[in-house]
């Protein structure tokens, strides 16, 4: 019966993976405002049954600043040494001793922790990804830091109230879809095909589930564009049934598959200005196209950027107000936008369009 190999005489075991080890434990565990001491790490390393001394970790350190540097700056090991002997100021060193506080920490990283609670953060808006995907990715962007500011960047994300979807297939259907319209797949030549799914919708009689739209009849589209407006994902596709260009609510997709079938459509995609559409069709929805005029205080100038972007023409206007010329897609969703700031702002032109916005306000003051 085979037993285990003895540590050659003299010899201590798991010596040749203990920098890796240290390299570990620092980044898990330390940054600036939490240096290890070098007792710290030799306590972790016995716990692990590495034997250490205090000697060995200094000698551990200096080996993991090499290769680091060697790596980083692709320079050979001899050379990395000469640049670390040379670094007086510890600019080049990933972890560094501070000696007010007397412990070791990881330095150089390629992210400071305010990129990662932004990306935390970013996560945990997004209405397009459950609540226990959201957590799993935060996870992910927690494994950067350390366990100390992981902490703090959970807690802060976790005190935000977000809507999220039930939908679990996102994250997979989204895969699916880049697929779906890659020119390049797994290194080989791809021709974007088709795809089918199902489309959900809430019920009143349950609003925990979602049901399928159509009874359950397939859409089958064209995919060309995903993109990401107030939290949620979208796909602007050709719809084979319209022969238009539509856009859908990923998260409401369900049973996203491939056709083979090649796409259609790019005349009419590429007929699109991706910014101009955007702006026009995610904040005002469906509608005739139209230039309209509006007038409005300066105080709203933001508000209406923020809608219309910066490609709109706007002037100054008399008594503290200005206009903007730009193109809207006529609507109910339009007219309300327009009526939430009351007599701030008002639509000058043209006149059919002012007629429709009068015969919306009666629609609604008659149901009083």
């Amino acid at each position: 019966m085979p037993t285990k190999k003895q540590p050659e005489h003299g010899k201590k075991p798991n010596q040749k993976i203990k920098p890796y080890i240290v390299l570990q434990y620092l980044l898990r565990n330390s940054d600036e405002n939490n240096p290890q001491s070098a007792t710290n790490i030799i306590d972790f390393l016995n716990d692990c049954g590495i034997s250490a001394e205090r000697r060995s970790i200094y000698k551990d350190i200096e080996e993991i600043n090499k290769v680091a540097l060697m790596l980083e700056e692709e320079v050979d090991i001899e050379e990395a040494e000469d640049m670390l002997f040379e670094d007086e100021a510890d600019e080049l060193k990933l972890v560094v001793y501070d000696k007010s506080k007397k412990g070791f920490y990881v330095k150089q990283r390629h992210f400071q922790l305010e990129d990662m609670r932004l990306l935390a953060e970013c996560v945990y808006s997004a209405k397009f990804i459950t609540e226990g995907q959201a957590k799993r990715l935060v996870n992910v962007v927690c494994d950067f830091v350390s366990y100390d500011q992981a902490e703090k960047i959970k807690h802060n994300a976790f005190l935000t109230d977000r809507v999220k979807t039930n939908n679990k297939e996102v994250i997979n259907n989204i895969s699916i879809i880049n697929n779906a319209m890659s020119k390049k797949w797994e290194g080989l030549p791809h021709t974007p095909e088709k795809i089918t799914f199902k489309y959900l919708k809430y019920s009143i009689h349950d609003l925990k589930q979602q049901v399928e739209r159509r009874k359950g009849a397939e859409f089958k589209v064209s995919p060309y564009q995903l993109l990401i407006n107030d939290g949620n994902y979208y796909l602007l596709a050709f719809d084979d049934y319209s022969q238009e260009i539509r856009r859908y609510r990923v998260d409401r997709m369900k049973e996203v598959s491939f056709t083979g079938e090649p796409r259609d459509g790019e005349e009419e995609f590429a007929a699109i200005d991706l910014k101009s559409y955007t702006q026009r069709v995610f904040s005002m929805f469906g509608g005739d196209q139209k230039m309209i005029r509006l007038r409005c205080i300066n105080s709203l100038l933001d508000a209406v950027v923020d809608r219309f972007g910066t490609d709109a023409i706007y002037m100054n206007a008399e008594n503290y107000h200005f206009e903007v010329h730009a193109k809207v897609e006529v609507s109910d969703q339009f007219f309300g936008w327009v009526l939430g700031f009351g007599k701030k702002m008002k639509i000058l032109a043209p006149d059919d369009v002012v007629d429709q916005f009068k015969a919306y306000v009666d629609k609604i003051r008659n149901m009083y």
